[in-house]
C-alpha cells in the first residue's frame, strides 16, 4: 500500500543491509519505533530477501563497502531487475569520496548518507523518501489512468480553457491535442442542448463541485453523438478553483439499445407495426383530441380471409412473409397521421381521424379491400387473399376504448360471414345478432341429447335416372325456430368444436341407415354419402372411429362414401393421404366435394385414393349460358376421366343442364331435377314407388 503517514497508517517495511552488526544495531534503534524492519549482513542475502519475499520493502538502506558484493553492485542488480527497480535506496558509507557518491547516484540511488549517521537525520530522510516515492507512485498511476483510460478526459484551467486531453479524447472527438489546447470545450457543442441545460450544469458544478449528465456533442467530422459526462472541480489549498476535470463516453449504443427496447415494447416484432400496447395509447390520445376538436374517429378491424389455409398448406414462414407484405400495403393506404397496428395473427387495426370520418372510412376501406385482393408473390408462390373489415365510429358507436374495439370486432365478423372482401359499419343490431349467436350456441349443445338433429336424404342417379345412392344432409328441427338450415349452425359448430360430436352422430346414424337398407331389395345396393369436416377428419382417432361404427352396424364399407372438401388438402397432405389410404383399405369410398372452388393442387389428385369428384353447383347453375362455366366443367370431367375417377354434378335443376353435362361425359347427377333432400320415410317411399 502507499505510505503517506507511517505514524497513522500501517508501518512501512524497511530493509537494512550492512556487514557490521554494530551499524545495523544503530539503524534499528533509530527506526524501530516508526517502521517495520528486516536486516541483511551481505549483498547476496539482501537480493535473496527481495526476491523470495511476498512483500517487497518500501525502502533499502544499503552499506556501500561490504565484502563479497558491494552495495554499488547490489544497487546495480536491483535497478536491472523489473521486480525491484522502483524500490527507493539510500546508500550509506564512511567513504566521503565524491567518486562513490557519484557512482551510486548514477546507478539510481535516491540518497547518500555519510557515516556516522545521526538518529534524527536518518528518520527524516527515510520518512521523506518513502512519502515522496508514494506520491510519485500516485502520480504515475494517475498518469497511466489518464493516458490509457477508455473514457475521454479533458482538463481545463480556472477559465475553462483546455490544458490537456488524453488519447481517448483524441480517438472519440477526432481532434488532435494541438488543435484543442488553450481553447474552450465549447468547440464540441452540437447545438442540440439549450442554454438552460448548460446554465443548470454550471450552477451545479460551482455549487456542489460536481455534475453528471448527458449532452449531445459534435466530432471534428461534424457527426453528432450523445455522451455521458462527469465534471469535477479541483481546488488549491486556499479553496480557489484551479482546474476542471471532465471525463465522458460515447453512449450512442446505449441510446440505440434504449430506443430498440422501447420500439420492441410498442411494436410488433414481425411486421414492425405498432402493437396492442401502442394502439391502446394512440387510440386513447386520439379520442381525447377528437373530443376536444369535436371530430370523429374510425376504428377498423381487419382479418385476412383464408389466411389459415396459407399457414396450413405452405407453412408459417410463408404465412409470416405474407403478413409482412400485408403490413406494407396497409401502410400505403393510410395517411401519415393515421395508424395501422397488428393485434396478432392475421388481425390488424386501422385508426382514422378527421372531421368527415364516414366518407374517409369508406374510401380507405375500399382501398384496403382492393389492395389486399391483389396477388402476393412470395418465393415461388402466388397467393391470393382478401380482408374482411369491420368499422366502428367514435363517438357515435361507443364512448370508451373497450366498447369501440369490441364493436369494430363485431362488425368485422359480420363482414366475414358475408363472404369476406367486404367492409361493414357497426350497428346496434349487430350486438343483438351476437347475443343471438351465443344463444344458438347454447341450444346447439343440447340439440343432440334432445334428438333435435335429423338426417335428410337427397338422391343421386346415373345418366339413365336410376338411383345410385344418396347424400345424407343434416337438419336441425328446433322446437321454437322450426327447421334450422345447416348454413346457420354448421359454421357455429365448426367454430365451437361441436362439429366433432355432431359429425360422429351423423356417421353413426348414416351407418345405422345403411344397415336398415340391407333388408329391402330397392335400397340394398345404395351408396350413402356422408360429409366429413376437415376438423373431424384430422382427429387422431378418426380412422378407428369409422372402423368401429362400420363394424358395429355390420355394413358393407363399400356402401359408405365420405365426402371431403378441397380445404382439407391444405392440411399436411401426407397425413391426409395416410388417413384416406387406411379407410380405403377398409373399403370406404371417397368423393372430393365442391371441386374447383378451393385451392386444390392438381399434382395431389393423382396421389389421393379418390373414387369420385363432385362438380360444385356454382358451375352448374349457369351452365347453359356461361361459356366459362362450360369450359371449367368440361375440363373437370376430362381430368377425372384421365384419372379414372367418377364425376357427379350437384345442383342439377333443369333437363337442359343434365343434357349439357351428359354431352360432356358426366354420368352421375344430384339436384332438384331428381329429388330434394327429404326425411327418410319420404325418401324410401319415393324409391319404393320408383322401383315398382
Amino acid at each position: 500500500m502507499n505510505i503517506t503517514d507511517p505514524m497513522q497508517q500501517e508501518k512501512a517495511l524497511v530493509l537494512l543491509v550492512d556487514d557490521l552488526a554494530a551499524n545495523l544495531h544503530v539503524m534499528v534503534a533509530a527506526l524501530k519505533a516508526d517502521f517495520r524492519l528486516k536486516t541483511a549482513t551481505s549483498g547476496a542475502s539482501a537480493l535473496a530477501l527481495c526476491k523470495d519475499q511476498a512483500e517487497l520493502p518500501k525502502l533499502l538502506i544499503l552499506d556501500v563497502n561490504m565484502p563479497g558484493m558491494s552495495g554499488i553492485e547490489v544497487l546495480r542488480r536491483m535497478r536491472d531487475d523489473p521486480h525491484t527497480c522502483d524500490i527507493p535506496i539510500i546508500l550509506v558509507s564512511a567513504d566521503v569520496s565524491e567518486q562513490n557518491q557519484t557512482a551510486g547516484l548514477n546507478l539510481g540511488a535516491n540518497d547518500y548518507l555519510v557515516k556516522p549517521i545521526f538518529h534524527d537525520t536518518l528518520i527524516i530522510r527515510v520518512r521523506n523518501l518513502i512519502q515522496r516515492h508514494a506520491e510519485r507512485g500516485k502520480l504515475r498511476l494517475a498518469g497511466h489512468v489518464f493516458n490509457f483510460s477508455g473514457e475521454a478526459i479533458v482538463i481545463t484551467d480556472c477559465n475553462n480553457n483546455i490544458v490537456d486531453v488524453n488519447s481517448a479524447f483524441i480517438r472519440l472527438t477526432g481532434y488532435d491535442k494541438a488543435e484543442v489546447l488553450g481553447r474552450n470545450p465549447k468547440l464540441l457543442s452540437s447545438g442540440r442542448n439549450s442554454n438552460d441545460d448548460y446554465k443548470i450544469m454550471w450552477e451545479t458544478i460551482l455549487k456542489d463541485g460536481y455534475w453528471q449528465g448527458e449532452l449531445w456533442q459534435t466530432r471534428k467530422d461534424g457527426s453528432v453523438y450523445p455522451k455521458f459526462m462527469t465534471v469535477s472541480v479541483v481546488r488549491d489549498r486556499a479553496g480557489a478553483i484551479e482546474y476542471y476535470l471532465a471525463n465522458f463516453v460515447d453512449i450512442s449504443r446505449n441510446k440505440e439499445s434504449e430506443l430498440r427496447i422501447a420500439h420492441l415494447a410498442h411494436h410488433d416484432a414481425l411486421t414492425g407495426l405498432p402493437n396492442r400496447l401502442h394502439l391502446q395509447i394512440f387510440l386513447d390520445q386520439s379520442m381525447s383530441i377528437a373530443k376536444r376538436r369535436s371530430e370523429q374517429l374510425a376504428v377498423m378491424f381487419l382479418d385476412l380471409d383464408r389466411f389459415k389455409n396459407v399457414n396450413d398448406s405452405l407453412g408459417h414462414s410463408v404465412g409470416d412473409e405474407l403478413l409482412v407484405q400485408v403490413a406494407v400495403r396497409l401502410k400505403s393506404c393510410i395517411r401519415d397521421y393515421d395508424m395501422v397496428a397488428r393485434l396478432g395473427g392475421d388481425e390488424f387495426v386501422v385508426i382514422l381521424r378527421g372531421p368527415d370520418i364516414l366518407c374517409d372510412a369508406i374510401v380507405v376501406a375500399k382501398k384496403l379491400n382492393h389492395h389486399l385482393s391483389q396477388p402476393f408473390l412470395i418465393g415461388p408462390h402466388t397467393l391470393h387473399t382478401s380482408t374482411s373489415i369491420g368499422i366502428a365510429l367514435y363517438p357515435d358507436n361507443a364512448q370508451h376504448i373497450d366498447d369501440l374495439m369490441k364493436n369494430a370486432d363485431t362488425s368485422m365478423y359480420f363482414a366475414k360471414s358475408d363472404g369476406g372482401n367486404v367492409f361493414r359499419f357497426f350497428s346496434p343490431a349487430m350486438n343483438l345478432g351476437a347475443h343471438e349467436k351465443l344463444k344458438m350456441e347454447s341450444e346447439l349443445y343440447d340439440a343432440i341429447e334432445r334428438r333435435e338433429l335429423h338426417l335428410h336424404y337427397q338422391i343421386q342417379v346415373d345418366d339413365m335416372g336410376r338411383p345410385l345412392g344418396a347424400e345424407a344432409l343434416i337438419r336441425w328441427l328446433h322446437p321454437e325456430r322450426g327447421l334450422v338450415s345447416p348454413v346457420q349452425f354448421i359454421p357455429l359448430a365448426e367454430e365451437t368444436g361441436l362439429i366433432l360430436p355432431i359429425g360422429h352422430w351423423v356417421m353413426d346414424t348414416a351407418c345405422a341407415q345403411l344397415q336398415a337398407w340391407q333388408h329391402h331389395a330397392f335400397t340394398r345396393d345404395l351408396i350413402l354419402a356422408v360429409n366429413v369436416s376437415a376438423r373431424q377428419f384430422c382427429q387422431p382417432y378418426f380412422v378407428d372411429q369409422v372402423r368401429e361404427v362400420v363394424q358395429r352396424h355390420a355394413i358393407n364399407p363399400a356402401l359408405l362414401k365420405l365426402e371431403i372438401t378441397e380445404s382439407l388438402l391444405l392440411k399436411n397432405i401426407d397425413d391426409v393421404i395416410e388417413i384416406m389410404s387406411a379407410l380405403n383399405t377398409l373399403g370406404v369410398r371417397f368423393s372430393l366435394d365442391d371441386f374447383g372452388t378451393g385451392y386444390s393442387c392438381l399434382q395431389y389428385l393423382k396421389r389421393l385414393p379418390l373414387n369420385q369428384i363432385k362438380i360444385d353447383r356454382s358451375f352448374v347453375c349457369d351452365l347453359a349460358t356461361d361459356r366459362s362455366d362450360k369450359a371449367i366443367v368440361r375440363t373437370i370431367i376430362a381430368m377425372a376421366q384421365n384419372l379414372n375417377l367418377d364425376v357427379i354434378a350437384e345442383g342439377v335443376e333443369t333437363d337442359e343442364q343434365r343434357q349439357i353435362l351428359q354431352s360432356m361425359g358426366c354420368t352421375h347427377y344430384q339436384g332438384y331435377l331428381f329429388g330434394r333432400p327429404v326425411p327418410i320415410d319420404e325418401f324410401e317411399l319415393f324409391l319404393k314407388i320408383g322401383s315398382q
